[in-house]
């Protein structure tokens, strides 16, 4: 049996089959699911579980390289968007938040990704995005490497 961290089978096999700029969403109850996305459903009752113990779990097995959230998450529900933030933050220290207005967040994000994870969370603008990464502090020590400068930041992560 596994140890600790994420036991729910079809959520790892997520995280393990994402690869380099795939897209994963953490979501609310209501987050629509495109056909073109794979749902995971964790929803169990209202606010079981929430979006933030999800997203915990998930960054921890995720290398990630980008946190995407609507803009109308900062203005109107902030303190999500805090502790979005830190969550991100406690992984890569450097890590920025990009927002994007709603309606082209739900256009943009929703029919591209791999996987929605749906929560049991009622929260406004809670859907986050993460985007998968690499670890390039691993890929670019390969001799004859060099690291580029849009990768040396991430490449000075300690994954």
């Amino acid at each position: 049996m596994k140890k600790h961290g994420i036991f729910n089978k079809e959520l790892m096999t997520a995280i393990a089959d994402l690869g380099h700029t795939e897209i994963i969403v953490i979501g609310d109850a209501g987050v629509p699911v495109a056909d073109s996305s794979k749902k995971i459903d964790l929803a169990i009752s209202e606010d079981l579980p929430t979006i933030a113990q999800v997203l915990d779990l998930v960054m921890d097995e995720l290398i990630f390289e980008r946190v995407v959230v609507a803009e109308e998450q900062k203005l109107y529900n902030p303190v999500h968007f805090e502790n979005v933030s830190r969550l991100a933050h406690e992984r890569y220290d450097t890590m920025e938040i990009e927002t994007l207005a709603h309606e082209e967040f739900m256009a943009t994000y929703l029919p591209n990704a791999k996987f929605i994870v749906r929560t049991g969370d009622l929260m406004p603008w809670g859907n986050v995005v993460l985007q998968a990464g690499i670890d390039a502090k691993v890929w670019f020590q390969k001799d004859g490497c060099s690291v580029p400068d849009y990768y040396e930041e991430r490449a000075s992560y300690d994954n």
